[in-house]
């Protein structure tokens, strides 16, 4: 009878111990942080073919520093893009206006946030601007397929695909 409800207790606190690194992970998601209110800084815009899961409020960085938060996402029907509105905090305001945006994950599996790269114009963003150079996303499941459609492509140009060649020799 011991044994058993020693493998009991060790299970419970074993799953105890998952809830608490669960409790941990959800504090730590992008909604901490720097939060700026309304009015507060200035906005800017930026343009995307893809945004993956990027969310309302996710960070806004520059050289991994939080400098602001994305305020809203919306779709163009002109431009069959995504248009993110970022509001960046007033103490950053010189970010040159050539600078560009992309969307990175926070780790592998983590939330999307928008990194700055800075450009070297000496012209700085102010509100309403616009970032012209930008890159999306990128989504685990395309670059996957992507692989599996090379792979599935390079074997049949190797003649992989079991029948053998079918050419006939000539002497």
């Amino acid at each position: 009878m011991r044994p058993n409800r020693t493998l009991e207790l060790g299970t419970g606190f074993f799953v105890l111990l998952g809830f608490a690194a669960l409790f941990f992970l959800t504090t730590q998601l992008p909604g901490s942080g720097l939060r700026l209110a309304d009015g507060k800084g200035y906005v800017v815009t930026a343009e995307f073919t893809n945004v993956g899961d990027l969310q309302r409020g996710a960070p806004v960085t520059m050289a991994g520093v939080r400098i602001g938060e994305v305020e809203s996402i919306r779709f163009d029907p002109q431009q069959f893009k995504a248009v993110v509105t970022m509001r960046i905090a007033p103490e950053f305001d010189q970010i040159p206006d050539d600078s560009d945006a992309s969307i990175q994950t926070q780790g592998l599996l983590g939330g999307k946030y928008i990194a700055i790269g800075p450009g070297g114009s000496e012209t700085y963003l102010t509100d309403g601007s616009r970032i012209e150079f930008t890159q999306p996303a990128l989504v685990l499941e395309n670059l996957v397929n992507q692989l599996f459609a090379r792979l599935a492509g390079g074997s049949r140009e190797e003649g992989g695909d079991g029948k053998g060649s079918t050419e006939e020799k000539t002497p």
